[in-house]
């Protein structure tokens, strides 16, 4: 019998709803369970929270309680659970790109800032991009779809390879006291210009796949595109008012609120209807906020915990119920993903690293920045759940760019920290110059 079973034995059968909710909870408080000691652990070994709850979807998918315990896992999630968890993390995905696109601030703080954040958004979309679309294509017969063209999959794979994880991003220099400094801005302009640009990439992507070819994807676009001016140049001036009010109050009321949940779910929804997908209508939803710094610190303080505990964590599991990490341990698969991964370090961790130092950055500076911009989180996990549920994309590409996404996040921090250890950051966070000392493995880890 079932491991569960007993949790939903009295029910009686015409009681369907019930029966169903008896199964969703406790995949919902195993989820949360896992996601909380996983993330704790993360931040003992001075890792970004988010990085646990990410390795504790993948330990409840198939790769891990999937392998030990089949039985308790498939009674755990079964198949009439899964879409119940989808629509949660849909809902949670739309919810957190919106609050993404309400966070980016665009106002260059200091002359010539703009300019700088171009170089170094350049710099950390363009390597990546074509490093990882020529291993795409070197890697297209042994990882693609037969019906997916080889220059979309190749596409796919650099624009999933040119993310940054600008929420995680954010967290971490504001965590440290640099999001007011020189490269604390400037990385973080970045990386919200490269995240725009690599989700203009996937929406092009989604309209050519699922329009039959770029004929068939234009009225996809086109739509997209006017749902894009609409959103920034009609909606945008509608919540003005909404914005000034809340900078008045302080806070966002319970009428206020109601217009916060409904703009972004209805863009989602339009989105959706639109073919590409909701999270593109919440992040320009986001966009589309206020811009005052009284409204975003206040939407965010009231819906970012909510989201990133609750909905967050659903989404990994279910990203984890779509990872086998054993279908790529054999054959040239290892190879195949060396290589892709290769790719993603190297075009964004050299290339951002050279950039700050062309616009006049110390080199302690630079490759803590290339560090910090190298990490990809949550972001490259949404961008090919996509791919996966629309076709793009094949199972082992997808367990691939998951373990591209926990290695690359994972080592964002330490290498940060070696290239600007606390002796130094202090320099950094006064906003002085760092002394231009080369990088010595042995003196930082003293």
């Amino acid at each position: 019998m079932p491991i569960l079973a007993p949790l939903t034995a009295h029910v009686t059968a015409p009681d369907a709803n019930l029966a169903l909710v008896l199964k969703v909870l406790p995949a919902l408080v195993v989820l949360l369970v896992a996601a909380a000691i996983c993330g704790r652990l993360a931040q003992l070994v001075m890792q970004p929270r988010v990085l646990g709850e990410m390795v504790a979807g993948v330990l409840l998918g198939p790769t891990l309680f999937g392998w030990l315990f089949p039985e308790a896992q498939a009674a755990l999630f079964p198949p009439e659970v899964r879409p119940v968890l989808y629509v949660l993390s849909t809902i949670g995905l739309t919810l957190y790109m919106f609050l993404v696109g309400a966070g980016i601030d665009h106002t260059a703080q200091t002359p010539g800032e703009l300019r700088k954040a171009g170089v170094l958004a350049a710099s950390g979309i363009v390597p990546s991009l074509l490093l990882g679309a020529g291993a795409g294509l070197l890697l297209y017969d042994l990882l693609s779809r037969p019906d997916v063209p080889p220059l979309q999959f190749a596409l796919f794979v650099g624009g999933a390879l040119s993310l940054t994880a600008f929420p995680m991003l954010a967290r971490i220099l504001y965590e440290r006291g640099l999001q007011n400094t020189p490269i604390g801005r400037l990385t973080l302009l970045a990386a919200s210009i490269d995240d725009a640009l690599a989700w203009c990439i996937l929406a092009l992507l989604s309209a050519m796949h699922l329009g039959n070819g770029p004929g068939g994807a234009l009225p996809t676009i086109a739509l997209t595109a006017v749902f894009a001016v609409v959103m920034l140049k009609v909606v945008a001036p509608l919540l003005r008012p909404l914005g000034r009010s809340v900078a008045r109050t302080g806070r966002i009321g319970p009428t206020a609120m109601y217009v916060v949940i409904l703009v972004p779910l209805a863009a989602g929804w339009v989105t959706d209807w639109i073919g590409v997908y909701s999270v593109f209508g919440g992040f320009f939803a986001g966009l589309a906020m206020p811009r005052d710094p009284a409204f975003r610190e206040a939407l965010h303080g009231r819906m970012m915990e909510i989201v990133s505990t609750l909905l967050l964590p659903t989404f990994f599991t279910f990203s984890g119920l779509n990872t086998q990490l054993g279908g790529i341990a054999g054959g040239a698969m290892p190879a195949a993903f060396g290589l892709i991964l290769l790719a993603g370090f190297a075009g964004k961790y050299f290339g951002c690293s050279l950039a700050m130092r062309g616009i006049g950055f110390g080199t302690r500076e630079s490759y803590a920045v290339g560090a910090l911009m190298n990490a990809r989180g949550l972001m490259i996990l949404i961008f090919i759940n996509i791919g996966l549920a629309q076709g793009m994309i094949t199972q082992e590409l997808f367990a691939m760019l998951v373990l591209v996404a926990v290695l690359t996040t994972a080592g964002a921090l330490p290498l940060y920290k070696l290239a600007l250890p606390d002796r130094l950051e202090a320099g950094a966070r006064s906003g002085e110059p760092v002394a231009r000392e080369p990088v010595d493995v042995r003196s930082d880890s003293a």
